[in-house]
């Protein structure tokens, strides 16, 4: 049955939005009218190409470019319900529409119909997912993939919706480890900036008419204010300008790559990324291969939740050694880039028949390393902040106040 969405007003004059089911757009409107509703606009979900137009028209919209409608949470969360409600007996479809009715985002329950038409049109769940690049990645649409072929397809959603789940709670530890820190240092940034550009000039301003010798930390506090007060916006083009550039030079491939090498060489930062990006490889690779997923395609699609081009450069060669016969743990001992630990394990896996297992610990392994160093991080890093802090507002108040004293002395 066609999916509508349609735009109008109720009888009070209250605007009205939704989608309905029904065998044509008459049938479509008397249904809406006979709730009250009166559509102005309507238009026809088919498949995965149509979006709501003005005027009753409808206009295709390809699903690459649309804006996505579901978030990670979203994505897990429905995942979880549609594993649960296949497991229940309901069929994909009936499951769909379920939580079609359930959810009141528009975006969603657009989506969701649109889906549900597609498959009813017979296309298959993953051939479907893969149309919305944006709301599923393509590590979903292979697992989905897996599970349509072997028949198990509501254990692959459970696997799916639990490691999304764990991936969102990574996410969010390196989130809130970063925001505070990010958070002080701006409003220390302009405390401090609101200090030396409005309150010292004025105090200093005094000192600038007596003819004594300024000691030297008076003096380097006045010429930074001077200069902080007088060329704020040359600091300001220069800070957008900086901005501007390595914003361009990331666009590039030489540049995103140099950027990444850089960032796995900087003293703990680098260490905790290269722990979130193993952490996150060893993981969908378990889930992935534990699915029923081949190897060489488990590696291509796995190596993309990385965020690294340098490890995903690793994975990579090591995936063309595997295909020219080679081990798992071999080539990727040889790159350098994964720890002892991660090759000894993955090499252990092999000869044990034990993959997935061993790479499920080891994803286990650097979630609980990742966990310890930054909270170590974050332990440290605070204090840090308030002493160096403390230490720049100690030196504008001795700046401010040796001079008083000497021309206190003077008076004496």
């Amino acid at each position: 049955m066609p999916v509508y969405q349609y735009r109008g007003y109720r009888a009070d004059g209250a605007s009205a939005t939704g989608i309905i089911d029904a065998e044509s757009p008459k049938v479509a409107r008397l249904k809406l009218r006979k709730d009250g509703v009166f559509p102005t606009e309507m238009a026809e979900q088919e498949g995965a190409s149509r979006t709501m137009t003005t005027r009753l028209g409808a206009t295709p919209v390809a699903g690459v470019g649309r804006t996505p409608a579901l978030t990670v949470t979203d994505v897990a969360l429905m995942t979880r319900q549609l594993a649960t409600l296949l497991v229940a007996g309901l069929p994909l479809v009936d499951a769909l529409g379920v939580l079609m009715d359930q959810t009141e985002r528009k975006g969603v329950k657009g989506l969701l119909a649109d889906i549900r038409e597609a498959i009813r049109g017979g296309a298959s769940y993953s051939a479907v997912l893969e149309r919305y690049p944006r709301d599923f990645s393509p590590i979903y649409v292979h697992m989905v993939r897996a599970g349509e072929a072997s028949g198990a397809l509501d254990q692959i959603l459970f696997r799916l919706a639990e490691f999304l789940e764990k991936q969102l709670a990574l996410k969010n530890k390196v989130t809130n480890a970063i925001l505070y820190p990010a958070i002080m240092l701006v409003v220390g940034t302009l405390v401090l900036f609101f200090l030396v550009t409005f309150v010292v000039p004025k105090i200093t301003a005094v000192f600038a008419h007596s003819k004594q010798a300024l000691p030297w930390p008076t003096v380097v506090l006045m010429e930074v204010s001077h200069f902080c007060l007088n060329y704020w916006m040359v600091l300001l083009g220069g800070l957008l300008g900086v901005i501007w550039v390595v914003r361009r030079a990331l666009r590039t491939e030489a540049g995103a790559v140099l950027a990444d090498r850089i960032l796995l060489k900087v003293p703990l930062i680098g260490q905790v990324a290269r722990m979130v990006s193993i952490s996150r490889l060893a993981s969908t690779l378990a889930t992935m291969l534990s699915s029923g997923v081949q190897l060489l395609d488990a590696l291509d699609v796995s190596k993309r939740v990385m965020n690294n081009r340098i490890l995903e450069q690793a994975v990579e060669e090591a995936r063309q050694n595997i295909r020219e016969g080679e081990t798992i743990a071999e080539p990727l001992k040889r790159s350098g880039e994964f720890p002892p630990l991660v090759t000894h394990m993955i090499a252990v896996g092999e000869k044990s028949g034990e993959m997935e297992e061993m790479l499920r610990r080891v994803g286990q392994i650097y979630d609980g390393e990742v966990d310890r160093v930054i909270t170590r991080f974050t332990s440290l890093l605070e204090p840090v902040m308030i002493v160096v802090m403390g230490v720049i507002v100690l030196f504008i108040v001795v700046a401010i106040l040796l001079p008083i004293f000497e021309m206190g002395q003077m008076v004496r």
